[in-house]
């Protein structure tokens, strides 16, 4: 049984958020360590979302959900109440169609994003390499991909460009006399600052300076950018038009209220400061500081624009019938069993027959007659299974083979 949980910045309060996205790299295994019925786990958390995406043994998904809710309760540093009232719940084909929109960046505050089809393939390649993914949660993840190709190559959110990222830049850029002429600081090396770089050099952003809280130059020498020191990061800090943060190195503030008022003593001209880390970079209470705005993950999404509702429409179709195509599928696997056993009925009596003496004409008849025989058999089933009705049909094979068949495909 696939389950997830997820917590998004619609409708999560940004403080609890924060808590889910700083829990850890480790998060993953915990979770899955939580109950006995948890055979799998895969995390996805980005700047605006924490999801946790389970594979259950079948039974109710009460007791494993409480468990690993109170697993992230401790992890997070939150009351178990607060994880429960803050986290939605979703199981069985919701499953495919939640994660199919998110993948395709229908679930962003950037409609049509482009950076979260990556991390949904990221959450998926670093489970496996914790072995916590199982054969459903693979199959659910690896669909997920397909149906975000098939909404870019299909819609016109493929060729949109777009991202938080993008948003946050654009929102920043109302704010900026001119890009070429605007000193820009960079803080942080990894993914999102490349993302961050490409956008600010898309509007025109020429000097461009990077800062690494954990002393990283390789991305700074690669792109050509002048490396901020510790020791003069608070001054270029308080000098810089715009300031970018997106470090995830630690939960410490890259800019605090004191130490920026501080640096930006006698300093009048105007600065915006683009806080796209989770946990949030920049101390809130900066926005109190004369010339600077904040523009956080909040604000982003306050501001995010309304997209045409047809490309929109013709995207979710697409989800929607992804996650259709998903739940066959799955409901034909769970008939595998009993295929098994026929197909192994079947064979031992053709073998039993063959066995008896049977010349080389007779026993291409009887293979050939077997084969025809379960062909059909086993097609109606798939069938069956997938218009929701394979349960009818295992009971149906298990009615008819004797006992000793299906007990050889007990484990």
């Amino acid at each position: 049984m696939l389950v997830c949980l997820t917590a998004h910045q619609r409708t999560t309060p940004l403080e609890s958020l924060e808590r889910l996205a700083g829990m850890g790299d480790e998060v993953a295994v915990r979770l899955k360590d939580a109950h006995d019925e948890i055979r799998g786990a895969v995390v996805l958390s980005t700047c605006n979302r924490f999801e946790a995406y389970f594979d259950l043994d079948d039974a109710s998904p009460v007791p494993a959900m409480d468990a690993a809710m109170e697993q992230l309760s401790g992890l997070a540093d939150l009351p178990f109440r607060t994880v429960r009232d803050t986290v939605d719940f979703a199981q069985g084909h919701r499953v495919a169609q939640h994660l199919f929109s998110v993948a395709a960046g229908l679930d962003s505050v950037a409609v049509g994003e482009d950076e979260i089809a990556g991390q949904v393939r990221r959450a998926l390649d670093s489970a496996r390499r914790d072995g916590l993914t199982t054969a459903p949660l693979e199959q659910l993840f690896q669909r997920a991909t397909e149906a975000s190709r098939a909404v870019r190559n299909s819609t016109r959110l493929g060729e949109s460009g777009r991202s938080l990222v993008r948003l946050a830049v654009e929102l920043a850029g109302s704010r900026v006399d001119g890009w070429a002429d605007a000193r820009v600081l960079l803080v942080g090396t990894g993914r999102y600052a490349a993302a961050s770089l490409a956008a600010l050099r898309d509007v025109g952003a020429r000097d461009i300076r990077v800062h690494s809280r954990s002393g990283r130059r390789k991305f700074a020498h690669r792109e050509h950018l002048t490396v901020v020191s510790a020791e003069d990061y608070a001054a270029e800090a308080a000098a810089a038009d715009v300031v970018v943060t997106c470090t995830t190195t630690s939960h410490e503030f890259a800019l605090t209220a004191d130490d920026h008022a501080v640096a930006r003593a006698g300093i009048r001209s105007p600065q915006v400061i683009v806080d796209l880390g989770m946990p949030r970079n920049v101390d809130p209470g900066v926005r109190a500081l004369p010339g600077v705005e904040l523009l956080d993950l909040e604000t982003v999404r306050v501001h995010a624009p309304i997209d045409e509702s047809a490309t929109i429409d013709h995207a979710r179709e697409i989800v929607q019938a992804a996650a259709s195509r998903h739940a066959a599928a799955h409901r034909v696997h769970g008939v595998s069993p009993a295929v098994v056993a026929l197909r192994e009925h079947v064979r031992t009596v053709l073998e039993d027959e063959i066995a008896r003496g049977a010349g080389p004409e007779t026993e291409a008849a009887l293979r050939h007659f077997s084969g025809v025989l379960l062909h059909g058999l086993i097609s109606r089933g798939h069938s069956l299974a997938a218009g929701g009705h394979g349960t009818e049909w295992a009971d149906a094979i298990e009615t008819i083979l004797p006992p000793r068949a299906l007990r050889q495909e007990q484990p």
